[in-house]
């Protein structure tokens, strides 16, 4: 009989979409670790593209249907014809809540991605910060080549904040839809813990090379006068020998 033979292909079609509907949208889905979500939107994708293809599948029954209509009596339309409805718009929902959620989750996965972009840039920027501050320990020198130290920390330290801000938003996105909460909030503490103490460790550096430029300073004006001093005393002594003057006869400080 054509009518149980359509009813078949039509429930079998529908049996398929409760299916799909129940493993890839009404589960709840939790991802822990990266590869759990990497194979969540793999399998997503392999879903979206069965979908697509039982479009195939779909128009055959409905030209069956269509034209079994066309030459059935009367009687024999409504059920069908509900029945084909029914279907057609089951398959376009499942169709779009497939195409929804397999979006989101490559949105999901590439925004993972970008916030581990972002962390390691993050993280080589603290690494130049470490080497600076070892460089800087036990700097020795005059003031102007701990002014070039100082420059050099100051021109490292003007890092855009945007970046840290960025790490922050996406790991918020990331963790509000429970998406690999603890890993990234494992991450995240290690990041900022680390960031904070270098960041405060790089503040106290710079005041200490300012005062270390200070000290230098007033160091090298106290060598300069003592300099000039000599200078001065070394020319009276050049004349008192010139003149074969002897010590006796010259002021105590120049004996």
């Amino acid at each position: 009989d054509k009518t149980m033979s359509l009813r078949k292909d039509l429930s079998e079609m529908h049996e398929w979409i409760t299916q799909a509907e129940e493993e890839y949208l009404e589960r709840d889905f939790e991802y822990k670790t990266p590869d759990e979500l990497q194979r969540a939107v793999e399998e997503l994708k392999r879903a979206k593209e069965e979908a697509m293809q039982k479009e195939v599948k779909v128009k055959l029954i409905t030209d069956s249907v269509n034209n079994f209509i066309a030459k059935a009596p009367p009687a024999a339309h409504e059920a069908l014809e509900k029945e084909l409805s029914d279907l057609i718009t089951s398959y376009q929902r499942l169709c779009s809540r497939l195409n929804g959620k397999c979006k989101t989750l490559e949105e999901v996965w590439a925004c993972w991605h970008e916030l581990l972009s972002y962390l390691d840039a993050e993280n080589k920027w603290l690494n130049e910060i470490e080497l600076k501050l070892k460089a800087t320990e036990n700097i020795q020198g005059g003031a102007e080549e701990i002014s070039e130290s100082l420059d050099s920390l100051e021109r490292l330290m003007r890092h855009p904040e945007e970046n840290r801000n960025q790490i922050r938003e996406l790991a918020q996105t990331l963790t509000d839809g429970g998406i690999l909460d603890e890993l990234i909030n494992e991450k995240l503490e290690k990041f900022n813990t680390r960031w904070e103490e270098l960041h405060q460790e790089a503040v106290r550096r710079q005041k200490s090379l300012e005062q270390s430029i200070q000290s230098a300073q007033e160091t090298d004006k106290t060598l300069r006068l003592i300099q000039e001093s000599l200078t001065v005393t070394d020319k009276q002594l050049t004349a008192y020998i010139s003149d074969r003057v002897d010590a006796a006869q010259v002021p105590q400080e120049a004996q």
